[in-house]
């Protein structure tokens, strides 16, 4: 059989619409090409919309071939062709022993400023087996070419079971579904082969993808406001009107719990090509996860084998990156709660409890080798083994708990750079670096206090500087959305205590080694010197306290290179700690803290 329309494209509610019609039938949605419309219109012209192309589609599907079907042909052609409203309930109460449709072709042309366009897409074998009240056993599809003008993409089989075609159109709201309210199962066992893409300067391979599971619900937000909404937001595309945005806001919400998926997984893509100067171009990832996504959470992504490798160039490689789970429950309860006119106040006010609580990043082999875009004869090379960012714990949109960390970061030490540090690590002799840090907190509700569990920096074959201490005085305040009143608490925060350690992994003979040239001597007999300067100075600078002479006998012991790990110790005498007024006090008189804390040191 043989049906052919041919209509303008008139509006983004007509997207949609050829979406829901694909996902009732075959899972996935089919591009936006496939799209009918019933009118014949032109976007009036604004300022970003006056070189909007017009476009024209025409849909052919030569043969049907359905057994058993409780749907006629006509109707069937009429659905496929994009019309799902008119036929929405008897779609949803299908049945059907089988049914196959060999070809569906979408031709679009459309008129832009380069002229002309043209495409194809055809979608092969389409089969829907064992069909009974809306819900099919199996659906698959043999394949999805598209041709244009300067592209062709190829797509391979795809496949799902138990796809419900009726909870499909009930989660917009085409057919009632009697008030359902829990997620239920619209699809299992999706399986697609992938494909590959050629254009006039790229060639692309693109693997498949594989789910096990994808669950929903019917909206709140019926399909006909949807559209509406939809449509507003294209004409407003700012949203100033506050009714606009408030409807918008709690339709979001909602879709944000209405969906559960079982983990994704994508085989990645590699592209070759030429960049804009005619040099060979790689673009590659070798493979992506999406983890389950349940109502509220978004799901963790890991990517795996990134690169990006431009001949005689540059080249940026990444083994991993992950993006760790966010939990919305607090966005969509504030989202919720948005009054009908939604305002700019209303987001200034509410701009923590918008925020969703993310669990962090990590990557892992970031290996970097670019041209410098501030200095041409320059090149940006760097390499990180590893970081890691982890955050728990929120209080009104702040982490409470977190712990971030990098290990293994390789650079060159540029030169002139004008950097104290980087000056003074050149002046050591020292060109290039394999360095780490960790900075870890934790806040204690029931103690009000703030566990410092570390902040470090590593130098391989240098050393290692670490501290550890307890901040009293943390109280829930501290996190309050007012910024005057988190202020106060700030300022009302004290340290109990303190613990630094240094270990020394080579650092201290580089020093050494470069004082001694400079001064003609033996390194092994300036280190006792040294020593002996910095143990008097210490028990100098504490004038006489109890504490002075068994710290001062531990540096001697970590200058002198009888001891490699120096751990310090600083306690202070009273509660809650050392204030912001000592602190201050000690800016003009820094002795003025000796009599206020207990000191302790050890050497090994």
């Amino acid at each position: 059989m043989e049906r052919e329309k041919t209509m303008l494209f008139r509006n983004n509610s007509r997207r949609h619409l050829s979406a829901i019609a694909t996902l009732c039938l075959l899972g996935t949605a089919l591009p936006a090409t496939a799209v009918i419309a019933k009118e014949k219109t032109k976007p009036a012209a604004t300022s970003s919309t006056a070189a909007t192309p017009e476009f024209e589609y025409s849909i052919s599907i030569p043969t049907i071939d359905a057994v058993d079907s409780s749907l006629s042909n006509e109707v069937l052609t009429e659905i496929l062709s994009g019309n799902i409203v008119d036929h929405a309930a008897s779609l949803a109460e299908l049945d059907a022993t089988s049914i196959s449709v060999p070809e569906i072709i979408v031709s679009v042309s459309s008129e832009t400023a380069d002229g002309p366009q043209e495409a194809t897409v055809t979608f092969s074998d389409l089969v829907l087996d064992n069909v009974v009240d809306g819900k099919a056993a199996g659906v698959s599809l043999g394949s999805i070419n598209l041709a244009a003008d300067d592209a062709a993409v190829d797509f391979g089989a795809m496949s799902a079971s138990n796809l419900d075609i009726g909870g499909l159109l009930g989660v917009y709201g085409l057919v009632d579904h009697g008030g359902q309210t829990e997620l239920e199962v619209i699809y299992t066992d999706l399986v697609s082969e992938g494909g590959s893409m050629e254009a006039e300067d790229v060639s692309c391979t693109i693997g498949g993808v594989t789910g096990a599971e994808f669950k929903a619900r019917p909206l709140k937000t019926s399909f006909g406001e949807m559209m509406a909404i939809a449509q507003a937001v294209e004409d407003d595309p700012e949203m100033t009107d506050p009714a606009l945005t408030g409807r918008f806001l709690k339709m979001y919400a909602d879709i944000l719990t209405a969906f559960e998926t079982s983990e994704v997984a994508f085989d990645g893509f590699a592209c070759d090509g030429v960049d804009e100067d005619g040099r060979a171009m790689t673009f590659a990832v070798e493979a992506m996860t999406m983890g389950a996504m349940s109502p509220g959470v978004y799901p963790a992504i890991s990517m795996d084998g990134f690169t990006v490798d431009v001949e005689d160039d540059g080249f940026v490689t990444l083994e991993n990156f992950t993006i760790k789970p966010m939990d919305l429950t607090s966005t969509i309860a504030t989202l919720e709660t948005a009054p009908d006119e939604v305002d700019e106040a209303w987001f200034e006010a509410n701009a923590r409890a918008l925020l969703p609580e993310m669990e962090g990043i990590s990557l892992t082999g970031l290996d970097i080798d670019v041209p410098d875009p501030d200095a041409p004869d320059s090149r940006l090379q760097a390499k990180v083994g590893a970081f890691d960012l982890t955050l728990t714990e929120y209080l009104s949109g702040i982490p409470t708990d977190f712990d971030v960390s990098a290990a293994n970061i390789q650079a060159e030490i540029p030169a002139d750079s004008g950097d104290e540090t980087f000056e003074q690590l050149l002046a050591l002799g020292i060109t290039d670096i394999d360095a780490g840090f960790r900075m870890a907190a934790a806040w204690d509700e029931a103690t009000s206090t703030i566990a410092v569990e570390e902040v470090s920096m590593t130098g391989v074959d240098l050393a290692t500087v670490m501290l550890a201490g307890t901040i009293t005085n943390a109280t829930e305040d501290l996190f309050a959305l007012d910024m005057d009143t988190a202020l106060v608490a700030g300022m009302g925060l004290a340290v109990r205590d303190l613990d630094l350690n240094v270990t020394d992994a080579g650092l201290s003979d580089i020093i050494i080694a470069m004082v001694a040239a400079e001064q003609g001597a033996d390194p092994a007999s300036l280190r006792p010197v040294f020593a002996g300067l910095a143990q008097g100075t210490v028990i100098s600078m504490m004038a006489g306290a109890a504490d002075a002479a068994k710290l001062g006998e531990a540096i001697n012991a970590f200058v002198s290179g009888n001891a490699k790990t120096l751990a310090i110790g600083i306690e202070a005498k009273t509660e809650p700690g050392l204030t912001m007024e000592d602190f201050m006090a000690a800016e003009q008189d820094p002795t003025s803290l000796l009599g206020k804390v207990n000191v302790s040191a050890e050497a090994k």
